[in-house]
């Protein structure tokens, strides 16, 4: 298929700069036989005993850097993924190159969009070692001074990877996490998540529902821009996915509906699935759903929200609901004001 055939206009003014208060009162357009517009919360309602819901429990990393190369110029860094004692980075900023020396540290409480590099064992120096070429955005491998203890001081100078449209600065660092987050990995949110509370949760129990957690460390993959006119030329980058044998029982023990919160969980039970059931998982999937698309799993229903317009992710549900069924949804969301993309509304889709 051609990537203009996911391709629709969209309002500027629909596209969510921040998350809604509470968790669950965001829209949740329902589409079946026809089309509902409901609350979140309402969702319980479509639930039955012996369904399993099942979750992403990955957990978003701090994994943006604020700071400066040695000639004084701003750099901004986003660490991808861990390669040995190095680590791949996507880099914004000018003449980054082999050997290019970069700081980064605490914000100066005077100034919080300037990074302060007092002496601390909170700042942290990097050297770009080389420039990975890469068909979407060229990677840089970058060796940080951190002394094995990266992961705590990306806690403490470490931003939210926001995604580059929300521009509004995000003050509870929380509202970018499910609340059922654990597995730390991701470099964005898999976000239909975001609307449960754990009192909704704690319903949806109550019917009857088993809650079932699969892992997919959300990478590149999920958000690199595609480029290729036909999409079957697009390079889909390695996430990791785990399945523990537990979680993959009580999904293959369902008697009722097997509903899945987001394309990321989709692609998790895609990746794992075998003759139709979910075998225990744990490794990387380059696994790109686009239509026409044979799902092994028995997936009935996928909990998303609105995607981008030619995005990897707008493919994947365009698989699961029909590309013209999705688009016309996509319209009439458009018609009523949704709320669009990671802080958006959500939809339900049955099969």
């Amino acid at each position: 298929m051609e990537l203009s055939d996911f391709d629709y206009n969209l309002p500027k003014e629909l596209i969510s700069q921040s998350p809604i208060e509470p968790r669950d009162t965001s829209k949740l357009m329902v589409v079946g036989k026809n089309i509902e517009h409901r609350r979140f919360s309402d969702i319980v309602d479509y639930f039955k005993v012996g369904d399993t819901l099942v979750l992403n429990d990955s957990r978003v990393i701090p994994a943006k850097l604020q700071g400066k190369k040695s000639t004084g110029g701003h750099v901004e860094a986003l660490i991808v993924k861990k390669n040995g004692a190095l680590y791949e980075c996507l880099i914004r900023g000018k003449n980054i190159h082999e050997g290019t020396k970069l700081n980064f540290g605490e914000f100066d409480e005077r100034n919080k969009n300037i990074p302060s590099f007092s002496t601390g064992s909170s700042n942290l120096e990097a050297t770009v070692l080389e420039v990975i070429k890469n068909p979407n955005t060229n990677r840089y491998l970058v060796d940080f001074n951190s002394n094995g203890n990266l992961n705590n001081i990306l806690e403490k100078i470490g931003e939210a990877p926001l995604p580059p449209y929300i521009k509004k600065k995000l003050e509870d660092k929380n509202r970018y996490q499910t609340i059922y987050s654990r597995e730390k990995g991701s470099i964005a949110a898999p976000t239909a998540g975001l609307h449960f509370t754990e009192h909704l949760l704690a319903r949806i129990k109550e019917k009857g529902v088993d809650i079932a957690y699969v892992t997919l460390h959300v990478g590149p993959g999920t958000f690199t821009p595609v480029k290729a006119q036909n999409i079957e030329d697009h390079n889909m980058e390695p996430e990791y996915i785990s399945v523990s044998s537990d979680n993959a029982e009580i999904i293959n023990k369902t008697k009722g509906k097997l509903i899945a919160a987001g394309t990321t969980t989709v692609k998790a039970l895609e990746s794992s699935c075998v003759d139709g059931k979910i075998a225990a998982h744990d490794g990387f999937s380059q696994l790109f759903i686009y239509p026409p698309y044979n799902f092994g799993s028995r997936i009935d229903a996928i909990i998303t929200n609105f995607h981008l317009p030619k995005s990897t992710l707008l493919m994947l549900v365009s698989a699961f609901a029909g590309r013209e069924r999705l688009i016309a949804a996509y319209n009439e969301a458009i018609s009523h004001s949704y709320r669009f993309y990671s802080f958006g509304d959500a939809m339900l889709i049955f099969r």
